[in-house]
């Protein structure tokens, strides 16, 4: 059976069209791509007159930056870790010649694990927010000024991850709480790393909740479509970066010990 198409449907359609059919390249289209499921890429944006730079270029530029930036995240706790490892492997001899070494494993509360948890549902969440601003029927929408379904689909997988985030950093202050309270080895050295990596962690996290409020702010704000989708784009890769380095710190603090 035929699909039938409204007055306001056929008008849409013709629209689209008719930029279709005008662009020549010099990034009037709204940055979407069918073939990757909403990355920006594989379009032909390149392809623009006198040298301009286009939508896929400045979403190339900030994403090279947020590379660059985690980069020298990566470096901090990659320095710290090795620290980690020296420390307990170093020890000294006593007065009776016998090799002592500090280092005792520390028991990690298990409150961790379900941070785990919900840290990477937030990152699903994230990742569902950033994808959703790259929709190309929902996009030529809001492009063309009828309505924002991308920006409601955003700030609802945005205000979730959001919400995930802050549980999860109360439940690094819980499991704080129960360590400082077991007064457990408060000289060993492994105690003093268990706080050093998980505050460390903590804090880049709270820079992401910070580019969570800014995205979700923006969305509602910003007039422009690309400004919100580098926006959003940026702000989930940091968040998808601070998830992957929680993962590895936990297996360090939980079977490196």
């Amino acid at each position: 059976m035929p699909s039938i198409l409204t007055p306001p449907e056929i008008e849409r359609r013709k629209r689209r069209e008719e930029i279709r059919e005008n662009d020549n390249g010099n990034g009037r289209r709204p940055p979407t791509d069918k073939r990757t499921g909403g990355n920006g890429e594989g379009d032909n944006w390149n392809d623009r007159p006198n040298g301009r730079r286009g939508p896929r270029d400045r979403l190339s530029q900030v994403r090279m930056g947020i590379f660059f930036g985690l980069f020298g995240v990566t470096m901090f706790f990659i320095a710290i870790v090795s620290a980690f490892f020296v420390t307990k492997a170093n020890g000294h001899f006593d007065a009776y010649s016998r090799y002592i070494n500090d280092w005792l494993p520390t028991a990690i509360p298990s409150i961790l694990w379900l941070n785990t948890a919900v840290l990477i549902i937030s990152s699903a969440s994230a990742e569902l927010a950033r994808r959703s601003m790259f929709l190309e029927q929902d996009v030529m929408d809001e492009w063309l000024g009828i309505g924002r379904p991308t920006s409601r689909r955003a700030t609802l997988w945005l205000s979730i991850t959001l919400a995930l985030g802050i549980v999860f950093l109360s439940g690094q202050w819980v499991a704080w709480k129960q360590l400082a309270a077991q007064h457990a080895h408060a000289s060993n050295p492994s105690s003093h790393f268990f706080y050093l990596i998980t505050y460390a962690h903590a804090a880049h996290l709270l820079v992401g909740v910070t580019a969570l409020i800014t995205a979700l702010i923006g969305l509602h704000r910003s007039r422009r479509m690309l400004s919100r989708q580098i926006l959003v784009d940026a702000t989930v890769w940091y968040w998808h970066a601070m998830g992957l380095l929680w993962l590895l710190l936990f297996a360090l603090l939980e079977y490196g010990q």
